[in-house]
Formats: C-alpha cells, sequence, structure tokens
C-alpha cells in the first residue's frame, strides 16, 4: 500500500495571504527568517488580518539559513509558554522547516531530536496546534511536503526529517511574496525545484498520482526559470506555482541521491556554506548520468516532455546539456573545485561524506543502488567537473 498526503487546503495566487483573515482560532505563534519579510510589509498584513481573525499573535524571529537544533528547541520552548493553536511559518524554507520541527517539540516536550531522525517515526501531531506555512521562496516547497531539513552544526550534518504527521494543514502560495527574491536566490531555488521534479519522476517510488505532478513542474521550470531570474514578475508567479506542485510530487514519490549529496555536503566545509540549491544544481547531471544506467527511459520521458528528440541514450546526454546551459545562465558553477572548495580539505573528508551521504534518508529511493567507495567516486566527479562513467 502507498500514500498520497497533501495539506487539506492550498491558497493561491496574488493577495491569497488575506485568506488568515478567516482563521478559526485563538492564539497563533508566527516563526519567520532573517526580517525580509518584516521589511516589505508583509508581517505587518499578516498581524492585521489574524487581529481582524481575532487571533493573539506572538513572533518568533530570526530564524537562521539552515536552522540549527538549538533554534529548533528555543522555539518549541516559547511555543509551550505561549500555547499557540495555531504555528504560522512565513518565509523561505528556514522558517518553514524549523517551525515544523519546533511543532514536534512543543507537543512532546519530553522528545530528543535523535528520536525523529528514524524516517516516518514522529509521534501523532496536532493535539495543541495546527500548522500554516507561507512561502516566500520558489524552491523548497516546504509548504505542501512531509518533509524539513535541520542542521547539527557541531557535527556539520544536515538531518532531513520525514514524516507525514508535518505537512502542513494549510498551504498559502501568495506570489506577492515570491517578488521580494533576490535574483542569486531565485536561481538556486529554481534549480532547486526542478531537481525535486526529476528526482520523483525517477524515484522508485514514483506513481501514477505524483508523475503527471512532476512532469508538469519540469515543463514550468523550463518555461519560466530564466525570465524569473531576469525579473520578470508573471514567470516568478509561475515559478511559485511550479515549485509547489514539485513539492506535491517529491513529498509523496520522495527524492534521490542528489539530495542525499547535498544534505551531507552543504555544510561540510570550511571554505564555506553550500548552498542546498546551488548543490542540487551542480550535482544533478552527475546523478542523471550515473542513474541512467537504472532509468534512461524515465530520464528520456522527461527530456521528450521538454522537446528534446533523440534515442533514450540521446535524450539523457541532451538533458544534461540542458541542465548545465541553465547552470551557466543562471551563473551556477558546474564542479566544487569551480565554487571555491579547498581542495585538500575535500579530499581530506569525501570519505566520510560518501558513507554519510549513503546513509541519508534520500538514498533509498533512488533508482540506482550506490555504496559508499561509488559514492566517492561520484562526489569526486562532482569536485573535479569530470564524467561519469561507471
Amino acid at each position: 500500500m502507498m500514500r498520497f498526503t497533501l495539506p487539506r487546503d492550498m491558497y493561491y495566487g496574488k493577495g491569497s495571504l488575506e485568506q488568515l483573515k478567516n482563521l478559526k482560532g485563538k492564539k497563533a505563534i508566527l516563526v519567520l527568517g532573517g526580517g525580509s519579510m518584516k521589511r516589505f510589509g508583509f508581517v505587518d498584513k499578516t498581524l492585521a488580518y489574524l487581529k481582524e481573525a481575532g487571533i493573539e499573535t506572538i513572533l518568533f524571529e530570526n530564524v537562521e539559513p539552515d536552522p540549527s537544533v538549538e533554534t529548533v528547541m528555543n522555539g518549541a520552548a516559547e511555543m509551550r509558554a505561549f500555547e499557540p493553536d495555531w504555528i504560522i511559518a512565513m518565509g523561505g524554507g528556514s522558517p518553514i522547516d524549523a517551525a515544523k520541527a519546533m511543532w514536534v517539540f512543543y507537543e512532546y516536550p519530553d522528545t530528543d531530536f535523535e528520536e525523529i531522525l528514524q524516517p516516518f517515526s514522529f509521534p501523532e501531531l496536532r493535539q495543541k496546534a495546527k500548522f500554516i506555512a507561507i512561502p516566500s521562496t520558489s524552491g523548497t516547497a516546504t509548504e505542501v511536503t512531509a518533509f524539513s531539513v535541520i542542521t547539527d552544526y557541531e557535527k556539520g550534518i544536515k538531518y532531513p526529517l520525514a514524516d507525514f504527521n508535518i505537512t502542513p494543514d494549510i498551504a498559502i502560495v501568495d506570489p506577492d511574496l515570491a517578488e521580494t527574491m533576490p535574483q542569486k536566490l531565485t536561481a538556486h531555488t529554481g534549480m532547486d525545484a526542478l531537481t525535486h521534479a526529476i528526482e520523483a519522476y525517477v524515484s522508485t517510488l514514483n506513481s501514477p498520482f505524483t508523475d503527471p505532478l512532476a512532469i508538469k513542474a519540469i515543463q514550468m521550470v523550463i518555461e519560466y526559470l530564466q525570465e524569473s531570474y531576469n525579473g520578470d514578475t508573471a514567470a516568478r508567479e509561475q515559478m511559485h506555482y511550479a515549485q509547489c506542485m514539485a513539492g506535491q510530487a517529491f513529498s509523496n514519490a520522495l527524492l534521490g541521491i542528489v539530495h542525499s549529496m547535498a544534505h551531507k555536503t552543504g555544510a561540510a566545509f570550511s571554505t564555506g556554506h553550500i548552498p542546498h540549491g546551488c548543490a542540487n544544481a551542480i550535482y544533478l547531471p552527475y546523478v542523471i548520468k550515473f542513474n541512467a544506467k537504472n532509468a534512461a527511459g524515465r530520464y528520456a520521458d522527461i527530456a521528450r516532455s521538454i522537446g528534446i528528440t533523440g534515442t533514450d541514450d540521446e535524450c539523457v546526454k541532451l538533458l544534461c546539456d540542458k541542465i548545465d546551459e541553465y547552470n551557466v545562465k543562471l551563473d551556477i558553477p558546474k564542479s566544487l573545485k569551480e565554487f571555491g572548495i579547498n581542495e585538500t580539505e575535500f579530499k581530506e573528508k569525501v570519505s566520510k561524506i560518501a558513507e554519510l551521504a549513503v546513509g541519508d534518508a534520500c538514498t533509498g529511493s533512488n533508482p540506482r543502488t550506490i555504496d559508499a567507495a561509488e559514492m566517492e567516486k561520484l562526489l569526486t566527479c562532482t569536485y573535479y567537473g569530470t564524467e561519469v562513467n561507471f
């Protein structure tokens, strides 16, 4: 038996933030990132709508990019003190992911973080609160997914948490918020969305319910991402919907080793954090070439859906070429070396990173199995920009 789970309600379109004024409840906590939502006036709008709904609201602010276990625990403590019946997270993937994890420790304060690392092992939520997610970026789609990524900075590891319990109750997908994204973030989140859709389509858990969402999302990203990157607001709106559809697909079909690699390398190097979407964009063509031994037909389906023709093998190659072409236009490097990761440090750490990536929650649904030695070879290809031929 398989399962397909989405938020009960999704409100979308310009101005859909206004739906908050119809919310029923007594108390809400609004979880926010670094301040852009305040600067652009969306926090004031949100508070006004919640006041109109008769809901008392407090803020939990300054969730950092790639939120930490410590931030999660601090937020949960504030929730326990305030006792909200709605948790509302607004902004990029970080405050929404953080709030999802806070939700667990708000309702179950005696739970240890290690207890929820096993996928689909969460306790039953909605004992105290329901959850609303309002994204301002067009990539993570965490507003519709059963996932959250939390970072343990002491260990230098990103943990992907997975459980249908943390799928939000309501998603408000208002493209007005996405118009505030800077250009580089537009590129990285857009390629994150493309990776979500491609990995969902080739996942071992793909289904007739997820395939149409994945393919449509891919078509929309290919059509609209470059225009969105160049500042076209109509294209930016379509990208906001495309990433949400990609999220609906991967939340139910799961992902693959592009994400395993991104999770385990993002915070691993002293030369600097690798933004998640940027890491996915770098790794995606290499992983397609690795996976093609088992999934050439599925990748060829994707290629043909965006107008590429030829045999399956030709389609796979041309799909990789298309992704490489997009990365160039979006100013995304081709390799980790080009990104700026120190070669000596990479060599010192790649074996352990490979081992961790194989153990990542996303590896199990990858279409081709991989062991630590193969993962090390693949990561080495992504470092030097060399061909994958094994």
